[in-house]
């Protein structure tokens, strides 16, 4: 499974969503749940057709989401990569983690969210996020950022 555009999309609203709320993506991912991120996904080419923005707030409030403090937009002290780069990310582990597994896409999201690698990529002031995409793989895999 390559290029997953409805993956994709899924983390790159999830990433607008943690911006939004300020909250970390695993807890946007744990607050949305399972039944509405797997809605999110089946109907990804419907909810594309929307601005991000309309399509998050109907989200926030459909999901009642908090609003957080966790700003690593505002603490990041060099460029702040956007909403969809961070998607592309996320998709790119999920899709390397389920490898040719597509029916299990939704637990592989699940858990890489809810995976220490969360922390690690939402942390703007390193260099890890911006790593190849095998990079990031083998360290998820080894469960720490390799030397």
């Amino acid at each position: 499974m390559k290029n997953n555009s409805d993956l994709f999309y899924v983390c790159s609203l999830i990433e607008f969503i943690g911006r939004e709320q300020k909250l970390r993506r695993s807890e946007v991912v744990r607050l949305m749940g399972r039944d509405t991120i797997t809605r999110i996904y089946h109907f990804a080419d419907v909810f594309h057709c929307e601005p991000i923005a309309k399509t998050a707030n109907d989200f926030i409030e459909r999901c009642s989401l908090p609003q957080g403090d966790f700003d690593n937009v505002a603490s990041c002290r060099y460029t702040v990569p956007d909403y969809w780069t961070m998607g592309e990310v996320y998709e790119r582990l999920i899709e390397d983690v389920c490898g040719d597994d597509e029916e299990h896409v939704i637990d592989r999201l699940m858990e890489v969210y809810a995976s220490w690698i969360d922390k690690e990529l939402s942390n703007y002031n390193t260099d890890f996020y911006y790593q190849s995409r095998e990079y990031i793989y083998v360290c998820y895999q080894e469960g720490e950022i390799l030397p």
